[in-house]
């Protein structure tokens, strides 16, 4: 058995629950690299990534480069010496960092590479349609998502499935892989396996703004898709159109309906308490939604204090 020295390195939620399965697990994590401190929200407060906030309250060795490849970091990492390192929704790392441990660098991907390499697997994998997808670890290499593989299991993706579910359920199967494969680094016991190969490859780009729009174009089930992928986080959108108003609206959820019909997408049809948005061959029905500088609220309550004009349309 190996006596394992750990540096952990991650900044969101995600990783927090990782990261403290490892602990509650008996492994020896000598330190925590998380992203630097910012300001945010309107007040400019300074910013802790969740990670820091977890290592913090645990006590753990935290450290907070702007500059993998510095001198003064690669001598903290140096004094740290660890001889694994585990990497959770972090940064591309730089060779002479995750070659640094004797035991390697792996890294934890929401996705069953190498489909959906990238940074929005979980979203991705729900708008695509998916119905399976699951966690992987693997030994970083110099490129992004393609090193060598050692453990992945599959999770379901359930018809009304989230981005926000979906995360949660794949954190903590997350947790469970990476406790095995540490177990497996220190019995000596790792299998790597080369990345199957795949006529099509499904990549995760980042969100932006241009690709969280809704294109009302699409099947209702398309639609449908698109904004449960992106719910809650950061939420699909469109923009309303009201004579000379044009409204940014986010869109969370809702139901599609497959029905013939004739009618411009994106035409808004207001109906017993409901809002019903003509697609490619039917409607997709809004039931969550946020005009702005508003809070997320139900189509039916928005609908006791509102009335769509009716030219309003989504674009």
């Amino acid at each position: 058995m190996r006596d394992l020295r750990i540096v952990f390195m991650g900044t969101p939620e995600f990783a927090v629950t990782i990261l403290d399965g490892i602990l509650k697990e008996g492994f020896n994590v000598i330190g925590v690299i998380t992203a630097p401190d910012k300001p945010a929200y309107r007040g400019r407060k300074v910013h802790e990534s969740a990670v820091k906030k977890y290592a913090s309250s645990a006590g753990l060795k935290i450290l907070q480069p702007t500059n993998l490849k510095s001198e003064e970091f690669l001598k903290e990492l140096q004094d740290l010496n660890p001889n694994v390192q585990v990497v959770v929704a972090f940064r591309m790392l730089p060779k002479v960092v995750w070659q640094f441990p004797e035991y390697g660098t792996f890294n934890l991907h929401a996705s069953l590479l190498p489909q959906y390499r990238g940074a929005a697997p979980i979203n991705w994998a729900i708008i695509s349609g998916e119905e399976t997808t699951g966690v992987t670890t693997f030994f970083l290499d110099e490129k992004i998502d393609t090193g060598d593989v050692i453990l992945q299991l599959s999770v379901p993706i359930e018809p009304r499935e989230s981005a926000g579910s979906l995360h949660d359920k794949l954190m903590h199967t997350g947790s469970k892989v990476v406790i095995k494969t540490l177990e497996q680094i220190r019995g000596k016991t790792v299998k790597t396996q080369k990345q199957r190969e795949f006529d099509l490859i499904k990549e995760a780009p980042k969100l932006t703004k241009e690709n969280t729009e809704v294109n009302w174009k699409m099947s209702p089930l398309e639609v449908y898709n698109f904004i449960r992928g992106l719910n809650p986080f950061p939420g699909a959108w469109s923009f309303l159109l009201e004579e000379e108003n044009r409204l940014q609206v986010k869109i969370f959820d809702g139901l599609p309906i497959e029905e013939f019909h004739e009618i411009e997408a994106g035409t808004i049809i207001q109906i017993s308490g409901k809002i019903k948005v003509a697609t490619s061959g039917g409607f997709f029905e809004i039931t969550d939604l946020q005009l702005p500088g508003k809070k997320r609220m139900k189509a039916k309550d928005l609908l006791n204090g509102y009335s769509f004009q009716k030219s309003a349309k989504f674009l």
